[in-house]
């Protein structure tokens, strides 16, 4: 019994200051931004007015932000898609098929995960330049002519993103895939061989089923992330108010001194990646298959 008593009272020192920390930096500024989304206060001013839903109705109907939402969901749907699809065919390809080099390709695919966002918006933005930008010159030798696509200005802005968003993360989770699939034992292969499957029945049967843990954990991750992924990369590349995300919209209320306004904001983006989240996990869940 005391071993016990014991055995408790040291796990509780040594969970204590991690969770202590996660209170004190995670849970109250949480808890503090619900607050702050219910009153009307200036960046810089100590004056408080309280307004209840006053900010969350004039954000509903403030056609900024509701296009700021719409880009973030178009981003989420996209980007996550993409990356996804690629990054589970090329997982797939170079850990089935006799390839060469499969460390040197992971390496490859994965150095893009490594580099800052910053980083990755100088080489994107030299790619989109409208004069010499090495997409534009692509199309020039295809076409014949000159072309001078403005890819980062409308339309095409959120596609230029969307670009930049996936060539960062699919080396990433590629190799995540490949670890998963590399422990799927040779031997379900050839049984599923032996009894007629073919490779993409094989991928379709034995594969995604055995790996579908990993990347249901996977895209709840990503998809939450890329909330926060858009708003890096729309800052770095994009020129200000050419394409506003959730999250950029929220800064920009801020820097104007609309401070309650802003953490109405932030509410809604955080309820709406909860939310997010929640739905995904619900949509992906099935049986678990165990090899």
């Amino acid at each position: 019994m005391r071993s016990s008593k014991s055995r408790g009272r040291f796990l509780a020192l040594c969970v204590a200051p991690a969770a202590i920390l996660y209170f004190v930096f995670m849970i109250l500024p949480t808890l503090n931004v619900f607050r702050m989304s219910l009153f009307e206060r200036g960046a810089y001013s100590p004056t408080e007015t309280f307004v209840g839903t006053a900010n969350f109705k004039a954000l509903f109907s403030d056609v900024k932000f509701i296009t700021a939402m719409q880009n973030t969901i178009l981003l989420i749907v996209t980007v996550t898609i993409i990356t996804f699809f690629f990054a589970i065919v090329f997982a797939a390809i170079l850990t089935r098929e006799k390839i060469k080099g499969q460390n040197f390709f992971r390496i490859v695919f994965y150095i893009p995960n490594i580099l800052s966002v910053v980083v990755i918006a100088g080489i994107f933005s030299a790619i989109y330049k409208p004069e010499n930008g090495m997409l534009n010159s692509i199309l020039s030798f295809f076409k014949g002519e000159t072309v001078m696509v403005l890819w980062k200005d409308q339309p095409m802005v959120i596609v230029s993103v969307i670009i930049a968003m996936v060539w960062q993360a699919i080396g990433y989770y590629m190799v995540m895939y490949m670890a998963s699939m590399s422990a799927v034992p040779e031997s379900l292969y050839e049984s599923a061989g032996l009894d007629g499957a073919g490779r993409l029945t094989q991928f379709f049967q034995l594969t995604l089923p055995l790996i579908w843990t990993n990347i249901r954990t996977t895209l709840t991750f990503f998809i939450i992330s890329t909330i926060n992924m858009a708003f890096l990369f729309v800052k770095a590349m994009v020129a200000k108010g050419m394409a506003d995300v959730g999250l950029s919209f929220m800064y920009a209320q801020k820097d104007a001194g609309l401070y309650g306004y802003s953490m109405a904001a932030g509410v809604v983006i955080f309820l709406f990646s909860f939310l997010l989240s929640a739905l995904v996990n619900w949509v992906t869940r099935r049986e678990v298959l165990e090899m």
